[in-house]
């Protein structure tokens, strides 16, 4: 089902002429409205009349999520606080928090947006949306509920947390859709298991699942335990927040990036230099549409790449492949780089591990280690210890064949691993300690 087929199906001239005008008018407005970029333009001696082509992009300077703690908290804003009506911030781990406002008419942009990707998951107004994405600063949970609202469905704003009562709520409002990350669908599962619920009985048929990356084997697993059809989709706070771009129903090969609101490119991270369709490397986007809080080429650090072949479901938008991982949380052992998806996708092909592990990274003398700690099933568990150390060499093998890297494998007990009920930290790093 598409939302918006006026602009979801728009053949790719006028993709690019509407790009281009949306274009020339954003780089204007925080030229003239942002000091960051006033400067920013200036020092790399471009002016907003010289973006003629879209390929003229490419002159404009990056934005990184540095340039935005150093401009904390409203510096960024393109519009008085007057106009202002929410603030959302992320979670500032890794020192202050990135802080983003939206307008009357940004709030109304990112819902449709949003209901957009409800459409692309087959949803409508029948539908029973289970809103299990955090609310507060963080943007998923409100991102979600408006979307689902505009859409016309009906929306059970639940929020992350408090597992068993999420539990009780599926079975007794009987939603038709959930919204979370992936190990939170993972932990509903096992937590049902858990409480003797019969979690494939539900009346979910399909998840909306996103901010942490996940792998194929992932969603197979997720899908098996809850009988669902589990979808991705992509946003980040910075940039809009969720509805950035969306897996469909009928394709599940690729997220739509909505086009007409965002222009996305594939940079060399070590160069900057842009890469052609095909090309993996990290993603940047340019906000076409967004009043308060307009970005011009800002680097994600998320890896994908861009796939421009049409999709089935008729929309003309490219589409981008499932975030790998990230280029600032890429592991590097001993020269080789590694992102904990990788690792993920060899272990979920592994008969009797659970979907649950832990990376932790340490150095010895000069040299970096790698620990995967990953829960084994109770019968696995069960078994004698020769056995389960014979298992742990066999997956250290097929990660130092499949990835590279030398990694001591270590099988713990089911259920002894972090939960996560928001993000999955995947990665203990000793080094920085």
């Amino acid at each position: 089902m598409i939302f918006n087929e006026e602009f979801e199906t728009l053949p790719r001239e006028a993709l690019e002429a509407l790009q281009l005008k949306r274009l020339k008018q954003v780089v204007q407005r925080v030229y003239h409205t942002v000091g960051f970029y006033r400067k920013a333009f200036d020092d790399a001696g471009v002016r907003p009349e010289d973006i003629k082509t879209l390929d003229d992009l490419k002159r404009l300077p990056f934005t990184t999520k540095q340039d935005l703690r150093d401009n904390y908290p409203f510096g960024m804003f393109s519009v008085p606080m007057s106009n202002v009506v929410r603030i959302h911030a992320s979670s500032g781990t890794t020192g202050r928090p990135t802080v983003v406002g939206y307008t009357k008419r940004d709030i109304d942009m990112w819902a449709g947006l949003m209901a957009r990707c409800f459409a692309a998951a087959g949803l409508t107004k029948n539908d029973v949306v289970h809103n299990a994405y955090g609310y507060g600063l963080f943007t998923g949970g409100l991102g979600a509920h408006y979307g689902a609202e505009k859409l016309g469905a009906s929306v059970i704003p639940m929020s992350g947390g408090n597992t068993k009562k999420q539990i009780m709520i599926l079975q007794d409002f009987g939603p038709t859709a959930i919204c979370c990350t992936p190990s939170y669908a993972l932990y509903l599962a096992e937590m049902g298991e858990e409480m003797g619920v019969d979690m494939r009985s539900l009346r979910l048929k399909v998840g909306i699942l996103g901010a942490e990356p996940w792998s194929e084997k992932m969603r197979i697993e997720i899908e098996n335990k809850l009988d669902i059809m589990a979808l991705n989709i992509y946003g980040l706070s910075e940039v809009l927040g969720p509805g950035v771009s969306m897996e469909c129903a009928e394709g599940r090969n690729g997220l739509h990036v909505f086009e007409d609101h965002f222009i996305v490119e594939v940079i060399n991270p070590e160069s900057g230099e842009v890469l052609p369709y095909g090309e993996t490397g990290e993603l940047v986007f340019t906000t076409l549409t967004k009043e308060a809080f307009p970005l011009i080429r800002y680097r994600t650090r998320d890896i994908s790449r861009l796939m421009p072949e049409t999709c089935k479901c008729g929309r003309t938008f490219v589409r981008m492949d499932r975030v790998s991982g990230r280029s600032d949380d890429m592991l590097i052992i001993r020269g080789v780089n590694v992102f904990p998806s990788q690792i993920e996708s060899v272990l979920m092909d592994v008969e009797g591990l659970e979907p649950h592990y832990q990376l932790i990274v340490d150095r010895e003398g000069a040299l970096d280690t790698l620990e995967v700690q990953v829960e084994v099933s109770e019968k696995i568990f069960s078994d004698e210890v020769r056995k389960l150390q014979e298992m742990e060499k066999r997956i250290a093998k097929d990660i130092k064949d499949y990835l590279g890297v030398t990694a001591k494998v270590k099988l713990v007990e089911p259920k002894t691993l972090k939960r996560f009920e928001g993000k999955a930290q995947r990665v203990i790093d000793k080094r920085n300690i």
